[in-house]
């Protein structure tokens, strides 16, 4: 993709990447890090604090990414720094029980509805590896339905694109991945129950779990249409199938006890990752008791790490989670009112200039798509200008913020966000938009 040459001075980034590929496939960790959605050169950043971050050459950003959702409180938050110092001074890790994951396991138990018992893993895609395979476990049973423009992380049997026809089986969307594991994944469309009742009928007793990001972050955030998660809740029930969230991006973020408490909706299992590790890599999957009992040592499913549930991890998440535990009654409606200030006026920058778009959020978390039509699902998103978004990302840039790298990948903010971050934003908004129109 061809960019028009940044106002930024980005030397300092562009030898970064450019020295990274030696050693590096693609001179990142991560392909969302590579701007291949937008073009350019990845920005290498320096430091952050509260709502900014700084890179390599000194550039300050008011930053929507936040490290991909864990920043809740913003960056290097006094707490989280302190709990991180004080547990290093101790060692970081033991590969043994602390006192300090028992502490987190009961926060997220008392937080998140659907959870009753918890594991500790050291990623969502563990979290949602480790969640499925339970699921088969638990039931018997082989197949899972995923949805077509959900990301549930790397696993292999969620690797899966859709077949060619409706009711076939998906075909594997990476090499390496057998087409074993794409005969055991079924692919629905989103926000569709009617596909989802027609594959289940299809398959019946086959099927061990469907699972869902309940607000989908990973096409943009896309929000649940009415009817959606209550049809997927009740067709679980009559088919006896593990319904699942992944709440990787969403739990902690929408409400306290994540997409499930706010839109009133209970699965049988959950996944968790991002705030609960205070920006350290971390996971979790919990449930029902019967459920997570079928995990070893208790019971015959086998899942382990050397590393899950690691203090460093632990005293951080410990610092995040008691802190929303504590101030819930005003960190969300703070986070909903900055939600619904920064949505009102990315929508009346883009009305004055008679842009078509699409702008969608949920609690704090949210999406900007440049397209006619409603976004409900992957076809929809797709129809959105890219080219657009990417020429909207670096004018943000240039102004001075951080929005999400692709045009489908949502945005975020926490409590560090406030009124002047706001009132930056908005300017530099209608002036990166000048730049486009």
């Amino acid at each position: 993709m061809e960019v028009a040459p940044s106002k930024l001075d980005l030397s300092r980034s562009e030898r970064d990447y450019e020295q990274a590929q030696h050693s590096i496939p693609g001179g990142v960790n991560s392909p969302a890090r590579a701007f291949k959605s937008v073009g350019g050169t990845p920005l290498f950043i320096d430091t952050a604090e509260g709502a900014t971050m700084t890179d390599v050459d000194g550039n300050t950003y008011i930053d929507y990414v936040g490290s991909w959702g864990p920043m809740i409180f913003g960056h290097a938050h006094p707490e989280v720094v302190n709990a991180v110092q004080e547990q290093a001074e101790s060692s970081t890790s033991f590969g043994a029980p602390t006192e300090i994951e028992i502490g987190v396991a009961e926060l997220v138990c008392d937080l998140v509805p659907s959870v009753e018992k918890v594991r500790m893993v050291n990623s969502g895609t563990e979290a949602t590896m480790s969640a499925a395979r339970l699921a088969r476990g638990y039931t018997g049973r082989d197949k899972i339905i995923k949805f077509d423009g959900n990301y549930h992380g790397h696993g292999d049997f969620f690797l899966i694109g859709a077949g060619s026809g409706p009711l076939t089986h998906g075909h594997p969307d990476s090499p390496g991945v057998t087409r074993g594991n794409a005969e055991d994944t079924l692919l629905a469309r989103y926000n569709d129950i009617e596909h989802v009742r027609k594959l289940v009928d299809a398959h019946q007793g086959e099927v061990a779990c469907i699972i869902v990001e309940p607000v989908a972050g990973n096409m943009g955030c896309v929000p649940p249409e009415p009817g959606f998660l209550e049809g997927l809740r009740e067709i679980c029930n009559a088919h006896d199938i593990v319904l699942i969230f992944d709440e990787v991006m969403t739990g902690f973020r929408v409400a306290p006890g994540g997409v499930q408490e706010r839109f009133g909706v209970i699965p049988d299992m959950t996944c968790l990752g991002k705030i609960i590790g205070g920006g350290l890599p971390v996971g979790a999957y919990g449930g029902k008791q019967e459920i997570m009992d079928y995990v070893s040592p208790v019971g015959p499913v086998y899942q382990a790490g050397t590393l899950s549930g690691n203090p460093l991890a632990m005293r951080a998440g410990h610092a995040v989670l008691s802190k929303i535990q504590r101030e819930k009654d005003e960190i969300y409606p703070q986070l909903e009112d900055y939600s619904e200030a920064l949505e009102k006026g990315i929508q009346d920058n883009l009305d004055a200039l008679g842009l078509d778009y699409y702008h969608t959020h949920v609690g704090a978390m949210g999406a900007l798509f440049f397209t006619e039509e409603k976004v409900v699902d992957q076809d929809t998103a797709k129809k959105a200008d890219t080219d657009k978004y990417a020429a909207y990302f670096h004018a943000l840039l240039e102004e001075g913020i951080y929005f999400a790298p692709s045009q489908f990948e949502a945005f975020f903010y926490g409590t560090a966000h406030g009124e002047a971050e706001l009132d930056e934003t908005l300017k530099a908004q209608r002036r990166a938009l000048k730049k486009i129109h």
